[in-house]
């Protein structure tokens, strides 16, 4: 069973989220909370696998509810998706440089949001392909200050593992990865842990992140 909590101001959002995740046998809502600080109290008192966060909320909002979950050690395990209306690129970045797993806008149709609740429990969240495509893209224009928590040190990547990483930060599932590689999706998925295990990388959405700002990865460059 998949415990999820749901953070949203509006308890008509957070109701319309809970009905459509009650009609799934793996999936509870474990609680609710109305702002960045009530979901900080209910992940620690209730240890959820997957956090359901908006970004905008009164006291503390999304983000930094999600870098205090990601800072407090005692709940590594949760996994924050960013669920919000607001689907900027700036949003999207400070959202996965806070910590957070996967980020979706409030649009995502029902069964892309019960998939990304599944997928972010496994570990493998990034976020949504069209919010992908804009962050390569802002980067690809501008670039962005600053360095992810992780260190990336290159050279400690094998050339294999600086492929998969292209991969990654482009958005592509471990099956997606398999295919392009011609390997196994077993193969892939050990690949990316050992990346992250290298790294540093909390998950998959940090090592987009981590990808882009280390260099690794040159937006516009076609994928190895």
């Amino acid at each position: 069973m998949i415990r999820i909590l749901l953070a949203d101001d509006q308890r008509l959002v957070r109701a319309g989220i809970r009905s459509i995740l009650g009609d799934e046998p793996d999936l509870e809502v474990v609680a609710e909370a109305a702002d960045g600080r009530g979901a900080l109290a209910a992940c620690r008192a209730h240890h959820p696998d997957v956090v359901l966060m908006d970004i905008r909320m009164p006291d503390t909002d999304g983000l930094e509810a999600a870098r205090r979950i990601a800072a407090d050690a005692s709940l590594a395990a949760v996994k924050v998706v960013i669920l919000t209306t607001f689907d900027l690129d700036s949003y999207v970045y400070a959202a996965l440089r806070a910590g957070a797993a996967g980020f979706l806008p409030k649009d995502t149709e029902p069964v892309e949001l019960l998939h990304a609740v599944r997928v972010a429990h496994r570990g493998d969240a990034l976020i949504s392909p069209s919010v992908t495509r804009r962050l390569i893209a802002e980067f690809a224009r501008s670039g962005h200050p600053g360095r992810p928590d992780p260190d990336p040190r290159p050279d400690v990547l094998t050339e294999r593992e600086r492929q998969v990483l292209g991969l990654v930060a482009a958005g592509d599932s471990n099956d997606e990865i398999a295919r392009r590689l011609v390997i196994s999706p077993l193969t892939a998925k050990t690949h990316v842990s050992r990346i992250m295990t290298k790294t540093g990388a909390r998950d998959r959405a940090q090592l987009v992140v981590l990808a882009h700002e280390s260099g690794l990865v040159t937006p516009g460059r076609p994928t190895p």
